[in-house]
């Protein structure tokens, strides 16, 4: 069956590009992720965090109606069992993300020192904003002695021991004294993973709310250290995101251009592959070999990252990824890291496609490496280009077959452009914004993140939330693939407000402001965080995250990140609801409702949605929990 899951009875896609490949797909019998989930049972014991596999004692299960009850060979609980697992995924997530704004900071500092010729400071302003968080002074220093000290400054961050991460102070003061008062406020970065992994050893900490303390701690290093200075000294370089406008879905690909997907998480590599693939000497060369240009475009979210500061057409979510290759169409896919499944290789056998990994972090078996260095960044961009220009010869033209499906969008809505589009560039504030929530015409702010995930219908509980929301004149933030997800469907263009409440459309229409803003990939999830405390810093609405009516949900999320930006997401103030449809709703056990347990009750206390909110909360996911 092409439109549904065997045995599940609900659709694949509500994407009609990814349905018409996936009938490609099945006509051709190459497998893919959406049909593999089909083969693939899902492990009903792990999905509830019930299974423990720290020692080879084990693996234990947690079975059977009375296995809350129930022990480990060494007596471990279910609900520490349950921590445990939560915990290391959570330690995946923002290792991921953190690691990936250690190399952003660390092509900055190469900046700086010059190492690397293909990169610079794009963004001064910037630059002098975060040196004023790290206490730097600015007065009388060129961009790029700045640099190296800012640069210098933040790698120091990820190693402090028991000193706390800088920019904590960027969270409302009421919030910094709370994670004083409860012990979690986060240290180093690197400290808190290595603590994190030590005391879920065999035999460490066995008190599921004292694990969870520390995950809180953990994940707020990421949120408030590394991935906000992912996406700090990521403008830095690369600029900082204003509105572009462009378009989305397969249907962006071109049948006489040579066509290259750039795939992953790091705009160190993307960037640089924009610049080669617009060389003119690169597209005449494309000429050469028969093509009418080259067509750049993105999959997950280095498609974010270039696609709000480039306008770099995305050619859809995670889930697109080897529907892409399925197209016949593409010559090269790059890929740096994260969210790049093996499965692509299967797929690019089929075709002529050639499969190119780039990080020393990540190889996949059968594709080929060409491994980037940001000292040679654009010779190297330039020869994977040419790689693919030199392969456009190689194709089949009766394999092509390319959707014509897209849609406009409009995308790249830093907060500091959206403080500059509510008050112009002497007067910009969010004050009109929370004037508006508070007189009522917005009743609030949802973040829709996160993933697709096969075991669900993709796209269906993005958008069926997104049009809720603006309808209920709730103002919409989207990254990651639920920015994708809009964009193809639509969402991401200011004519939009026409589908609005009436309070939200008229406070849309009189600012320019779409009422489904594009906020980045998922490292951006620290803009939201941004963006959250300056609402706190503005007045009116409170003084913590936790007073303002914003709610984060993450309806169709699949990998270890996402809970990880739950987490901080939580742990920061602000109310989070995970899953949906055929998505696992919780990961600790059928007990635990909330997928985020207590995060240690104090924390998860502070948590609450605001009442506002709650009753549009209802219609989608049932009473909130302190009504269920």
């Amino acid at each position: 069956m092409t439109d549904k899951k065997k045995g599940n009875g609900y659709a694949k896609s509500i994407d009609p590009a990814a349905l018409e490949m996936l009938k490609v797909a099945e006509e051709k019998g190459i497998s893919t992720m959406f049909s593999r989930v089909d083969e693939v049972s899902a492990c009903p014991i792990g999905a509830e965090g019930a299974c423990c596999k720290v020692c080879f004692m084990g693996p234990c299960r947690f079975i059977g109606k009375e296995k809350e009850e129930k022990h480990g060979v060494c007596g471990a609980s279910l609900a520490t069992v349950a921590a445990r697992n939560y915990i290391r995924s959570c330690a995946g997530g923002a290792s991921a993300h953190a690691d990936h704004g250690r190399t952003i900071v660390e092509t900055l500092l190469a900046v700086a020192r010059k190492q690397t010729p293909d990169y610079a400071v794009k963004d001064p302003i910037k630059l002098r904003t975060v040196a004023g968080y790290f206490d730097i002074e600015t007065e009388g220093k060129d961009d790029l002695q700045l640099a190296e000290e800012v640069a210098l400054a933040a790698l120091n961050d990820w190693s402090k021991h028991n000193e706390h991460q800088t920019y904590v102070k960027r969270a409302p003061k009421k919030r910094q004294e709370l994670w004083e008062k409860l012990g979690v406020t986060p240290r180093g970065f690197d400290r808190e993973v290595v603590d994190s992994m030590h005391r879920t050893h065999a035999g460490g900490d066995q008190d599921a709310e004292h694990i969870m303390d520390q995950c809180v701690r953990m994940c707020l290093a990421s949120g408030w250290g590394g991935s906000m200075l992912a996406t700090d000294v990521s403008d830095i370089l690369f600029g900082t995101p204003k509105p572009v406008t462009s378009e989305a879905n397969l249907g962006v690909l071109e049948a006489k251009n040579v066509n290259i997907i750039i795939h992953g998480h790091e705009p160190v590599l993307s960037e640089m592959i924009v610049d080669a693939a617009q060389d003119p000497e690169l597209i005449e060369y494309a000429k050469s070999k028969g093509a009418e240009g080259i067509t750049l475009a993105g999959i997950c979210c280095t498609a974010n990252e270039v696609w709000m500061r480039r306008g770099v057409p995305p050619a859809g979510n995670s889930l697109h990824q080897e529907l892409a290759l399925l197209t016949g169409a593409v010559e090269l896919m790059v890929t740096d890291i994260q969210c790049v499944f093996q499965g692509l290789v299967g797929v690019a056998n089929q075709f002529h496609t050639h499969l190119v990994t780039t990080s020393s972090k990540a190889r996949i078996e059968g594709a080929m490496h060409v491994e980037f260095h940001e000292d040679r960044a654009l010779e190297i961009a330039r020869d994977i280009v040419k790689m693919a220009i030199d392969n456009f010869p190689n194709r089949d033209g009766g394999q092509i077959h390319i959707p014509s499906h897209k849609s406009p969008v409009v995308a790249g809505f830093s907060h500091e452009y959206i403080r500059y589009m509510l008050g112009g560039k002497f007067r910009g504030s969010f004050v009109p914004l929370n004037d508006n929530i508070v007189n009522g015409k917005i009743q609030g702010a949802a973040a829709i993140v996160g993933c697709n995930n096969p075991r669900t219908t993709q796209d269906e509980g993005i958008i069926n939330l997104v049009k809720s929301f603006i309808q209920n004149d709730v103002l919409v933030l989207v990254t990651g693939c639920a920015a994708h997800a809009s964009g193809k469907h639509g969402f991401l263009t200011p004519e939009m407000f026409e589908n609005a409440g009436p309070g939200l459309s008229e406070v849309c229409e009189t600012t320019g402001m779409p009422p489904v803003l594009h906020v980045g990939s998922c490292v951006d999830n620290s803009r939201i965080l941004t963006i959250l405390a300056e609402i706190v810093e503005t007045g009116g609405l409170g003084d913590d995250i936790d007073q303002v009516p914003a709610v984060g949900i993450s309806p169709e999320y699949y990998c270890e990140k996402a809970l990880e930006i739950a987490t901080y997401c939580v742990g920061s103030g602000a109310y989070v609801i995970f899953g949906g449809g055929g998505v696992a709703r919780a990961r600790l056990g059928r007990r635990h409702r909330d997928p985020l347990l207590g995060l240690g009750r104090e924390v998860r206390r502070q948590a609450g949605v605001h009442p506002r909110l709650a009753r549009d909360l209802r219609g989608f996911h049932g009473p909130h929990p302190e009504e269920a």
